[in-house]
């Protein structure tokens, strides 16, 4: 490890960055440095506006992965470097507002008795039936089962902005989780990977959904945290009011659970269209 990065991570991680953010900000300096084959500290200003035109005209990147990246290079230079002088003349690409993809009821059934084996259901049953984000499903361990009568929840260990929250056990998915548990017996981590003393990776759980959803004939649109979204719209159809679902979700803005309300079809098909309140026409 190069003291520059050594530098950068220690920065991180005296100011609470969540791992994922780490390895995402890391990555984006590493592939700058590849870009010009220099060490990042070598770069000027101008050598950065133009990476990051590169980023937006050459390698056709998101708007997100875009802005990801400016973060990065802003935080390496104008925190760990301390080189204020060094300014980008691109502002935040603004990201298109996209109505996520929302499965039913009977496709959610359906995708999760197509996955092959016994812990791909029981972790795609865990992330829908919690709620969860692909990185809280991933590193869920045996004691976040809260499994007493009066209890029944699991704990979501530093979710998103590094918050711990509980969320739902229902009784179904704790049967689930049972019978995955005699058939692998896991110790710590409740969805180990091969070796059993780490976590399964992000990337083989996005892969045992993908496989999932195609054996199930599903469009190919979204990822895992499908589920997730799945989660919130049928928990609105049903009539849970929004400031739980919020807290189900760890959302920190009950704005960012508003958006489920117009996902919720109840709400849509309950609704009478102003035509239908106007007089009817004289002939």
């Amino acid at each position: 490890m190069t003291p520059l990065r050594r530098r950068m991570i220690d920065a991180m991680l005296l100011r609470g960055f969540m791992p994922r953010t780490q390895e995402t900000y890391c990555a984006a300096v590493v592939a700058l440095a590849k870009h010009y084959h220099r060490s990042p500290d070598a770069l000027s200003a101008g050598q950065l506006q133009n990476y990051l035109l590169y980023l937006i005209t050459e390698k056709k990147l998101a708007y997100a992965s875009v802005n990801q990246a400016a973060c990065a290079l802003r935080f390496m230079f104008g925190t760990v470097l301390r080189r204020p002088e060094v300014r980008f003349d691109i502002p935040m690409a603004k990201v298109p507002k996209r109505l996520p993809q929302i499965l039913s009821r009977e496709e959610v059934a359906r995708l999760i008795d197509a996955s092959t084996t016994l812990r791909g259901r029981a972790m795609l049953s865990a992330t829908y039936a919690a709620g969860l984000r692909i990185s809280e499903v991933c590193a869920l361990q045996l004691a976040d089962i809260e499994s007493a009568p009066d209890r029944m929840c699991l704990k979501v260990r530093q979710g998103k902005g590094g918050q711990d929250r509980y969320t739902l056990l229902s009784p179904r998915l704790l049967a689930t989780l049972r019978q995955y548990w005699c058939d692998r017996r896991p110790r710590q981590w409740l969805f180990p990977n091969a070796s059993g003393r780490a976590p399964i990776e992000q990337c083989t759980a996005h892969r045992i959904y993908c496989a999932a959803r195609d054996a199930a004939g599903i469009a190919r649109e979204g990822g895992i945290h499908t589920l997730r979204h799945a989660f919130a719209t049928h928990l609105i159809e049903a009539g849970v009011d929004l400031p739980t679902v919020q807290k189900l979700l760890g959302h920190g803005h009950i704005s960012t659970t508003m958006r489920y309300v117009h996902l919720a079809r109840t709400r849509l098909t309950g609704t009478t269209s102003p035509l239908e309140l106007l007089d009817p026409p004289k002939r």
